[in-house]
């Protein structure tokens, strides 16, 4: 088993990345520098931008992964929200999708893509409260990346559908973000229990690695969830 991860130096990316190895699972990781990352037998560095790459280069590096795990996000600067890539998730799946179909390989791959919780699974469909859709759309108007977020779920829902013969898949949707040290109690449901903006939870970053890693790891976690959106939030005592 091989996994592929992109932003796998970033926050989240990175504790993916030492999930996985932990479980004793190869990991190929697309880093701009070969440094961001430590080294371990079981990790394959290749640098490069993701958002470089076309779909046959794509293809190569996929070529031997049995699952591909998304952890892009745009970096919390002036430039990082409104400079270009706008679309860097939204196209980096693609490319990613694109390449697995170019492969044609025997067995689907597994795609997991972090997303949010402000984003909505539009197939159930989910109707957050009225502030939240208020202040989504408000979003939606000044910045780029949520757009972006929805519309890597929606390439997802609408074009991957459930029944790809190529990609199976799975978009995770953590709450507010934080950082924790070691993997805690977590609960995982179908759609979120709160309202994203005025009363939301937490999530720890490394639990949402430890997520991802049994997704790829427990078939009974993967089938329960593939072709969803589920939720994560910390357990609260």
């Amino acid at each position: 088993m091989k996994v592929l991860v992109v932003g796998a130096s970033g926050a989240t990316g990175r504790l993916v990345v030492s999930q996985l190895l932990s479980r004793d699972i190869k990991v190929k990781a697309i880093v701009r520098s070969l440094d961001a990352l430590d080294n371990h037998k079981n990790l394959e560095k290749v640098k490069a931008s993701v958002h470089d790459l076309n779909i046959e280069e794509m293809a190569v590096y996929i070529k031997d992964c049995n699952s591909v795990v998304s952890c892009l996000g745009h970096n919390l600067t002036f430039r990082g929200i409104f400079g270009k890539p706008r679309l860097l998730v939204t196209n980096t799946l693609e490319c990613i999708c694109e390449a697995i179909k170019l492969n044609k390989a025997g067995n689907t791959v597994k795609v997991i893509l972090m997303n949010t919780t402000g984003n909505s699974n539009r197939d159930i469909p989910e109707i957050p409260e009225l502030s939240q859709r208020i202040v989504i759309s408000m979003l939606r108007a000044v910045l780029p990346p949520h757009v972006d977020n929805e519309n890597a779920a929606d390439f997802l829902r609408t074009q991957i559908g459930k029944n790809n013969k190529f990609i199976e898949w799975v978009a995770v949707r953590p709450d507010a973000l934080i950082d924790e040290k070691k993997v805690t109690h977590y609960n995982v449901y179908a759609s979120p229990l709160r309202n994203a903006i005025f009363d939301s939870g937490t999530t720890s970053r490394i639990n949402v690695a430890n997520f991802m890693s049994e997704l790829i790891s427990n078939e009974r976690t993967w089938s329960q969830w593939k072709g969803h959106m589920p939720v994560l939030y910390n357990h609260e005592k």
